[in-house]
């Protein structure tokens, strides 16, 4: 536990650069045995690019660094479990082992909608270990839509599209 813990907290660390750039606060690490071989963090908004998940930046790094499509023995961190794009792209990369932080239960596809990196009619099916620090992962997502949605209501107000005792 405490080596997840440990990557998971890198993985945060990615997020937290999302959340710089004005990114949905998602980031992701892989691991290969003790050394980090890739990492990345959101960049949709960024390059305008639907498929610019973090996962999918990681998995492509990974994939550079290792000269190679699978990622065997590989193991993913990511502060959100994984949408259905991302957990395809996992379970084509054959990645050992999926470890994330807050279930995600509007698109969430290792375990909470679906359960798509555990599917056995797949090729390939990776471990899975879901809460490793689901509480500092939640909240970090929690407060980035609290406050986006803040700045939205304050520009319609500013705008005149809203009363100021208004709610939206």
């Amino acid at each position: 536990m405490e080596r997840q813990e440990h990557y998971m907290r890198l993985a945060i660390e990615e997020a937290k650069k999302a959340e710089a750039i004005g990114e949905v606060p998602i980031g992701c690490v892989i691991v290969k045995g003790d050394e980090v071989i890739a990492t990345g963090y959101n960049h949709r908004e960024t390059d305008q690019q639907a498929t610019a998940h973090a996962e999918l930046i990681a998995i492509e790094e990974a994939c550079r660094k290792l000269g190679n499509w699978r990622l065997e023995g590989c193991e993913l961190y990511v502060t959100l479990e994984p949408c259905p794009m991302c957990a395809g792209a996992i379970m084509l990369s054959r990645i050992e082992h999926v470890i994330f932080g807050a279930v995600d239960p509007k698109g969430g596809c290792c375990g909470t909608l679906m359960n798509l990196v555990q599917d056995d009619r797949f090729n390939h099916v990776s471990e899975l270990t879901s809460g490793i620090l689901e509480k500092e992962c939640g909240e970090m997502l929690t407060t980035f839509f609290r406050e986006l949605r803040a700045k939205k209501k304050a520009r319609k107000r500013a705008m005149g599209c809203i009363a100021p005792d208004e709610t939206v």
